[in-house]
């Protein structure tokens, strides 16, 4: 990631903040809306209605001239993104918000990982502390042994898996095309990715889950446009630490909201993954090199 001037900090954080506020206001509706519309279908649903803010990028993508490689691997995050996002969908239902956002945390880790294996980035003896670090974060969140890990734990482990294959193959192509073609593409083949899924178990919504899921698409959109901004004003290793604050958020959120109880051992984990995050992060800023660990909120729905 190319270095931003950090003469806005103030700015960077307060975008930030927003892009926290949008994206658990997310995590909220999909938790409210719960288990009244299928995963698959509300997940669809989302997309479906956020196409509505894809209009401007129609013209950008007819202009792209995309290339059959280049369709072949949009068409590739599109699969995994679309599994992801039904397995984050499920999640949202059969754990607390808390342990579904510690767990999302994993992400970066993964994509670091990812990045030595496929695109051939050095896997430095820090960065390999770190992916340690995180998972021994993952496995006090989930306490196998000591609590039961139920479906929604491990479709948790296999988001976080899912959206890190999509950043690696985003990375790529966004050195190919531009960023709008990058999220119209996603947007279009995750919207047609779920079409067949959400059909098998399609239950007819009502005008009010319609309404939830339309907000869940604005928010969503709202939260990727000022994280656009935050990234604009100031460096990542100004912006990247406030970006945690949504674990405060979803802990409040669970707690004075859905009546869920506050787990030390969730917020233990995730500030362990978290550290591990922000060490990758501080590393590669003090060495100048390609910044390569994304925020979590690049993976968000």
């Amino acid at each position: 990631m190319t270095e931003v001037s950090s003469a806005r900090p103030v700015a960077g954080v307060f975008w930030m903040l927003v892009t926290g506020v949008n994206f658990v206001a997310v995590t909220a509706l999909v938790k409210y809306l719960g288990p009244r519309v299928p995963a698959a279908e509300a997940a669809f649903l989302r997309y479906l209605l956020g196409l509505v803010f894809l209009i401007p990028m129609i013209r950008p993508i007819l202009r792209a001239h995309l290339t059959k490689r280049q369709v072949g691997l949009f068409g590739l995050r599109g699969v995994v993104h679309t599994l992801g996002v039904v397995m984050w969908f499920y999640a949202m239902t059969q754990i607390p918000i808390a342990e579904v956002t510690a767990m999302n945390y994993l992400s970066p880790v993964y994509v670091t990982l990812g990045a030595a294996l496929f695109l051939g980035e050095t896997l430095a003896a820090r960065r390999i502390l770190a992916v340690v670090v995180a998972l021994i974060g993952a496995l006090i969140i989930l306490r196998p042994g000591f609590r039961e890990v139920n479906s929604g734990h491990l479709a948790m482990l296999g988001t976080a898996i899912l959206f890190a294959v999509g950043y690696l193959v985003a990375k790529v192509m966004s050195e190919e095309v531009s960023p709008a073609v990058v999220v119209g593409m996603l947007s279009i083949t995750v919207t047609i990715g779920l079409a067949p899924i959400a059909y098998s178990v399609w239950v007819t919504p009502t005008l009010g889950d319609l309404a939830i899921l339309f907000a869940i698409a604005s928010f969503a959109t709202a939260g990727h446009y000022s994280m656009t901004l935050a990234f604009a004003a100031a460096p990542i290793t100004v912006t990247q630490p406030v970006s945690f604050l949504q674990l405060v958020w979803a802990v409040l959120l669970g707690w004075i909201v859905f009546d869920e109880s506050v787990d030390a051992w969730v917020i233990t984990g995730g500030l362990v993954i978290i550290s591990a995050i922000s060490f990758i992060t501080w590393r590669e800023a003090v060495l100048k090199r390609k910044q390569v660990t994304p925020l979590v909120n690049a993976t968000k729905v």
